[in-house]
Formats: structure tokens, C-alpha cells, sequence
């Protein structure tokens, strides 16, 4: 059981590390939310379940909190994309599709 929450946690620490370098590297707001998200939902999810495998007695406790983490990660991204989109942060030069614009609440939004 160890060694299979010592894998977890690696991928778990590779994950959030692309994560980061994807936080780093992307070019607009957008895609570093998409990469923040992703990557940090999943590296937590491996990172705490290992421990949880780890150490058994803290194995409900870990799920616990990766469920918490699962639920409210993309939620939160999802509120900070919704904001920079209202607030009129532009996308990228280098995007091809905007597919928020055909949203009616999109269309006339003003600068906050």
C-alpha cells in the first residue's frame, strides 16, 4: 500500500507541476485558467488520496477532502472566467474560437 500512495502522490506532484508550468507559459487568462484548473483538481485529487493510502487512518479524511476539492475547483475557475469574460478581458490574438459571444448575456455587457 505504500508504494501505491507513493505513485499517487508522484502523480499527483507531476500534475500540479504541469500545472504551474502551464500557468506560467500560457498566454491569456483563459488558458491559464483551463490549465489551473485541470491540473490542480487532478494533482490535488492524487496528491491527497496518496496520502490517505499512506496512512490509513487518515484515509477518510483525505477523501473527504478531495471530494471538497473536486466540487469546488472547477466551480470557483468557472466564477473567475465568467468575471474576466464580463469585465472585458481579451482573449489571446492567437485564439480561433469565442464561443461565449453567441451567449446573450455576454453581448452587452459593460466594464465593471
Amino acid at each position: 500500500m505504500h508504494i501505491a500512495g507513493m505513485i499517487a502522490i508522484g502523480i499527483g506532484v507531476l500534475f500540479l507541476f504541469l500545472g504551474s508550468f502551464g500557468i506560467v507559459r500560457l498566454p491569456d487568462v483563459y488558458n491559464r485558467l483551463q490549465a489551473g484548473t485541470k491540473c490542480t483538481t487532478f494533482g490535488c485529487l492524487f496528491a491527497v488520496l496518496g496520502v490517505g493510502i499512506v496512512e490509513p487512518a487518515w484515509f477518510w479524511k483525505a477523501l473527504l477532502v478531495s471530494l471538497f476539492v473536486l466540487l469546488t475547483n472547477p466551480i470557483s475557475n468557472h466564477a473567475l472566467g465568467r468575471a474576466a469574460k464580463k469585465s472585458g478581458v481579451p482573449l489571446w490574438d492567437g485564439s480561433v474560437v469565442d464561443k461565449s459571444r453567441d451567449f446573450p448575456s455576454y453581448a452587452n455587457t459593460e466594464k465593471l
